[in-house]
């Protein structure tokens, strides 16, 4: 594990973080490090890890200073995708070098320099607000959000649930931002959903069709019909919810041989028209309209827990909203893009909105933010905070 940096820069923070191995579902020193700087600034720090049979076990960490509310929740997630092959990288995935102005490093943006933003925010709110401090602020970070998902953010809800923690809002740290800081802030996210089609038929010599029943036409007719009418035409927050086929495979290699099955894979990006149950409905309503009794055909639809989710504008969305066009000078678009995230659990307990880096590098060689955007979103956070605890406070009752 790192040493603590000397300095409380988020520059010298995403070093520390980036220079923790923590690829899913390893802990690689990085939550022990936060929790180590968390701990020295007067948190209390918890660790839970968390099993369920046939995944990994998961380290997590909730840390909380005040007791009073308002409570401010940041969240996010240490671990990291694997970086791939490190002689193709400029740098090091896990050296933290700066060059011209540049980090580089697996987390860089996804979400290391997001959560050391997160931290340097907070320990300057507390250096300047002194013992006069007299809301909530809290961390609730986890390692599994690149993984299954099952032993992380979902879990660790529950465990503070149990021991009477109650939350008023939380601010994510994903990288939300497609070109500029301050492009984009996230109020919500699609849902989705993942089928196998699978269509039957009988192996024969493609000499003898009569003898045969060849898959693949009962195949590209099922497919056609699952796309042929569009499935909503989105709401006020959500683009449209799209089917996308992602494998047609019949698995032969002979030439001469009619296949006796043909399989196709999709996933769904869903709005809040449909959950997945009814969404699956219709799914099946339409193959079998287009199947007629004469193809076989199976469905099977994953389970999914990615329900589409929208956290309604509000009097927290300004108040973020605000920080960001002070210290960029744009006003954020707010939107529901995107793939899903943790805030689907966080839903649960509190109104919750993303807001981080921008995502361009993220999962890819030479993963990288630029030092002043760490500087910059930490200001913003800074000011979030400021705001939300201040006594002009926008939100008023909401609290």
């Amino acid at each position: 594990m790192p040493h603590a940096p000397l300095d409380r820069s988020p520059l010298a923070f995403a070093q520390a973080l980036i220079r923790c191995p923590s690829v899913t579902p390893e802990e690689g020193g990085a939550l022990a490090w936060l929790g180590g700087v968390l701990e020295a600034a007067g948190f209390s720090v918890e660790r839970p890890r968390f099993s369920s049979p046939g995944t990994p076990d998961i380290d997590n960490l909730y840390a909380r200073i005040g007791s009073g509310a308002p409570y401010l929740l940041f969240a996010g997630h240490t671990d990291v995708v694997p970086p791939g092959d490190p002689a193709r990288w400029r740098h090091g995935p896990f050296a933290g070098t700066v060059e011209d102005g540049v980090l580089y490093g697996r987390g860089a943006v996804d979400m290391k320099g997001g959560i050391a933003c997160m931290l340097a925010a907070a320990l300057d709110y507390l250096d300047a607000a002194g013992p006069g401090f007299s809301g909530s602020i809290g961390f609730l970070i986890t390692g599994d959000e690149e993984g299954p998902a099952i032993n992380g953010t979902v879990k660790l809800l529950d465990w503070a649930k149990g021991r009477g923690e109650r939350f008023d809002h939380c601010l994510l740290g994903e990288p939300t931002n497609p070109d500029s800081l301050g492009d984009m802030i996230k109020i919500g996210r699609r849902g989705s959903l993942t089928g196998h089609l699978t269509v039957h038929g009988r192996q024969g010599h493609v000499a003898y069709p009569d003898l045969a029943e060849n898959p693949i036409p009962g195949l590209l007719r099922l497919a056609a019909a699952l796309l042929a009418a569009p499935l909503d035409a989105g709401t006020r927050h959500f683009d449209a919810s799209n089917l996308e086929f992602t494998t047609l495979d019949v698995g032969n290699t002979a030439t001469n041989v009619i296949p006796a099955e043909a399989r196709a894979t999709f996933n769904i990006r869903f709005n809040e028209t449909w959950t997945a149950e009814s969404l699956g409905a219709e799914i099946r309503a339409r193959l079998d309209r287009a199947a007629g009794r004469g193809l076989r055909y199976t469905l099977d639809l994953l389970p999914s827990n990615s329900p589409a989710f929208l956290t309604e504008p509000d009097a927290f969305t300004e108040l973020v909203a605000g920080a960001i066009a002070t210290e960029t000078g744009r006003r954020p678009l707010l939107s529901t893009t995107g793939g899903t995230s943790d805030a689907r659990f966080i839903k649960e307990a509190c109104p919750v909105i993303e807001f981080g880096l921008v995502g361009q590098t993220m999962h890819q060689t030479d993963e990288c933010v630029a030092v002043a955007d760490l500087n910059r979103l930490t200001a913003i956070y800074t000011r979030v905070l400021a705001a939300y605890f201040g006594a002009s406070n926008p939100l008023g009752s909401v609290v």
